[in-house]
């Protein structure tokens, strides 16, 4: 195999940077929304390691629990000397499961948006890993289809744990998938984490966890507007909200307006209605039927699922 060289701790992609756009247009809408990868600056993705700890937030543990239990199954449904090719990589806790559980693994390119969370996560990886080449890329999931991964013809393996499938709309999910099959090629396997839907008794306290850590990162998103887009917005104004979608099964989380107020980003001001909400996240909950067919529109199959015992959660191989 052949790697054409970049240094590891060098952007090979250029970051989003389209935040004040998104959000003057966000804003702008009847119904306000903000897409949820503006959440994941410095600090949101430090807030979000630590939603993953706490006692209400089942999927990590869970996934965790099951890249553990079936570690042998997954290592002999997929291909030896594999170069691991991870979306939204963050801290890339599981990747070392992952590639601890597969034989002799010789490549692995973690993609982020996140810089703070990418390159620290890279050289850990690379300290546990010596024998794996570490190649991290700094981009979104909307830039998959200008990347180009410096890769030979080693097989290659997708990996997007944590059910962030689920914060995409239907057809985001589906242009997603695509792009994933686009980017890794013919021959592909890709392993995925969705979130099964359950009762509301675990869903709810899950996006609304005791500590608050939860609202924080989502009320984050209002400090770093402050921040970076030179925003007025009053956090003390605003509250975290989840709730559950029936109609499209999922979790919505939302920052709701405490009163009628207006506020402005980059001069530009904006009046809120006490109640109001801009829509930050969706997170959606699939039966493994519903999840198949969506796999099936992003030209994909799902040749094995695994789920833990009380069916939380499952990891699902696509080929």
């Amino acid at each position: 195999m052949m790697l054409e060289p970049f240094h590891a701790h060098e952007p090979h992609q250029a970051p989003d940077d389209d935040f004040l756009d998104a959000v003057l247009h966000g804003l702008s809408l009847p119904k306000k929304s903000i897409p949820s990868r503006f959440l994941y600056d410095a600090r949101g993705s430090d807030l979000f390691e630590r939603i993953t700890r706490v006692p209400e937030y089942y999927p990590t543990r869970t996934e965790i629990g099951l890249l553990r239990a079936r570690a042998a199954e997954i290592e002999a449904a997929l291909p030896s000397g594999a170069v691991v090719v991870e979306f939204g990589s963050g801290s890339s806790r599981k990747t070392e499961l992952l590639l601890a559980a597969l034989d002799q693994p010789c490549a692995y390119v973690p993609i982020d948006i996140s810089a703070a969370a990418l390159y620290p996560a890279a050289r850990r990886i690379e300290q546990g890993f010596p024998d794996v080449g570490v190649y991290p890329v700094l981009g979104g999931f909307h830039d998959l289809a200008r990347m180009r991964l410096p890769l030979g013809d080693s097989p290659l393996i997708g990996f997007f744990p944590g059910s962030t499938i689920g914060n995409f709309a239907r057809h985001e999910a589906v242009d997603f998938l695509l792009s994933a099959r686009r980017l890794l090629g013919p021959g592909a396997a890709f392993l995925l984490g969705a979130d099964l839907q359950k009762p509301l008794n675990i869903l709810l306290p899950a996006y609304n966890d005791a500590d608050g850590v939860t609202a924080a990162f989502n009320l984050n998103l209002l400090a770093r507007i402050n921040r970076d887009l030179e925003g007025t917005f009053d956090l003390d104004a605003f509250e975290h909200a989840a709730i559950y979608n029936e109609r499209y099964h999922r979790i919505e989380m939302h920052l709701r307006s405490l009163a009628r107020q207006s506020a402005s980003v980059a001069g530009r001001s904006f009046s809120f209605a006490a109640g109001e909400t801009i829509h930050t996240e969706n997170s959606h909950k699939y039966t493994p039927e519903r999840f198949g067919r969506l796999a099936q529109d992003g030209g994909w199959e799902v040749s094995r699922a695994f789920y833990d015992e009380n069916r939380l959660f499952s990891v699902n191989l696509l080929a």
